[in-house]
Parts: structure tokens; sequence; C-alpha cells
């Protein structure tokens, strides 16, 4: 045996073996991250629960009965439905465009688009709420044609559009990049048309990022607050969202309720959130760029 061989064999790290990681070990980095999240997810999370436990089931009931909570709960589910539908559309037509197409002004584009990630969302609620008002920028064009957006449903649906766009073409723009050109090239050889092309070669692929998308963008929808209020009205009955009860029955010292309602909207997130933890683990998809 060459003295090469009888040094690997002698040493069995040898010179294959792995460099020397730059972060921690397992165990140090394992503990760091359950520590970290322990102390900024578990922990709150386990006290919203003590705290909605204390409630009792007639309270539970007289609540959760409440036309106002009802009526608020329909707003929210309703108004987050229809903007993650609007957002899947308009984020789809985003992430196409930035990904098959150069032209000046895309990187900008490509950064704004991150824009309400780091954007306060009370800031953003502000500033649509004076865009779309009736002497606004926008809505003074609107308000001759008796379209009112501030003050009122469409306001909270424009607001949660805002919020969760990110999310929708985060998704969906990763799996546009990983579909390989050639498959394309071959359709239109064999005379398909764009359309032909798009239905039965690209939309197969990001149809599972279509979905996942539009699910985060409504998980997000729900919980929204800072960008809707300030947008809504907050009128009784008709656009108040469930995030703002919660804020009202805090001013109102009723910590049990509002770690109730709270819970709920919690309960809901994180059942969607498992869907889609499902689906991109039965579709094998890429993580978005955003994602949180």
């Amino acid at each position: 045996m060459s003295r090469f061989g009888s040094r690997l064999f002698s040493n069995p790290k040898g010179i294959f073996s792995r460099p020397k990681p730059v972060l921690p070990g397992l165990t140090l980095s394992l503990g760091l991250s359950v520590v970290y999240l322990s102390l900024i997810v578990l922990l709150p999370a386990i006290m919203l629960v003590l705290k909605a436990a204390e409630i009792t089931w007639n309270e539970l009931l007289f609540y959760f009965t409440d036309p106002r909570l009802i009526a608020s709960f329909k707003v929210t589910f309703l108004a987050a439905a229809l903007a993650s539908i609007i957002d899947g559309i308009v984020g789809l037509l985003l992430a196409w465009i930035l990904v098959r197409y150069e032209f000046r002004g895309r990187k900008f584009i490509d950064t704004l688009i991150d824009l309400p990630f780091a954007l306060p969302t009370a800031v953003a609620g502000l500033t649509l709420s004076a865009l779309f008002a009736a002497n606004g920028w926008i809505g003074q064009w609107l308000a001759p044609l008796g379209i009112t957006i501030s003050y009122s449903f469409y306001g909270i649906i424009l607001a949660m559009m805002f919020t969760s766009l990110p999310f929708v073409v985060r998704t969906i723009q990763p799996v546009l990049e990983d579909i390989s050109p050639e498959y394309e090239e071959a359709a239109a050889s064999l005379g398909a048309n764009r359309a032909q092309i798009f239905y039965r070669i690209v939309w197969p692929h990001i149809f599972p990022a279509f979905l996942l998308g539009i699910g985060l963008a409504f998980v997000r929808s729900l919980g929204e607050f800072g960008a809707v209020i300030f947008i809504a009205g907050n009128m009784p009955y008709s656009t108040e969202v469930v995030s703002l009860m919660v804020f009202t029955y805090i001013g109102e010292y009723n910590y049990v309720a509002a770690s109730a309602v709270a819970l709920s909207i919690l309960i809901v997130s994180l059942v969607f959130l498992l869907l889609i933890q499902l689906l991109q683990k039965y579709y094998q998809l890429p993580k978005s760029r955003s994602m949180p």
C-alpha cells in the first residue's frame, strides 16, 4: 500500500473530511433556535390559550353569538378571500413580467414589491385612505362615478391586497424561474400557439404555487389591523374586522373575550398554514424568497 493509502486509512477523516462548520454545532444551534422560538412564538401563544381558557362556556356562547362579532367575521373572511383572489391574478402577472421580460426599471419594480414588508401597516393605511378619499388624488376621480373606496368595504379589500401581494409574487416567481424554456420551444415547434403553451405546459407547473400564494395572502389578510382600521371607517355591522373587535375588547378591559376571539383567528390561521405546508411538501415547491 502506498504512503498516500496508508495515511488515508490510518486517518478516517483523511483528506475527504468535511470542513468545520462556520456556525455552532447542531446541539448549540438547535438549542438557541428552540429558545428563540419559545420566547417569541410559543410562549405568547401558550399565554393566549391559557387566557382564553378562563372564559366559561356561557360567556363563550354569549360573545360568539353576538351579531356584531358575527358580522365582523363575515367582513373579515369575505374581504380576505376577495383580496387573495385579486392578488393571485395580479401577482401572477407581476411574476410573469419579472421573470420573462427584460426592461428598464425591472429591478426597481422587483424591489418595490417588497415594500409592504418594510412599510409600517399604519402608514400604508393612512396613505391609502388619503389617496382614495373623496378629495384624494385618486378618489376625486372615482367619487363622481359613485365609487367609494375609503371608509367602505372596498377599502378593506384594498388594504388587504396591499399587505398580502408580495406573498403571491414571491411564491410564484421562483417556480416560473425553474421552468425550462426547452418545453415551451418544443411545443411551439409542434405548432402550439401561446395560449396552448401556457395552459398545457406553464400552468400545470405554476398552479400549485398559485394556490400556495393565495393561501398565504389569505392567512396574512385575516389578521391585518394597522392598514385596515385607517381606511375601513370601522362602522359596526359593516366595516368592522375581527382584529378591531379584539382591540375593542381590550379597550373595555375584557381580556378574556379578546383572547378567545384572537385564539379563534389563530386556530384558523394555523390550520391554513398546515394545509399550505402539506401542499408545498406534496408538490415539492421551492421556498418563496420572502416567505415568513
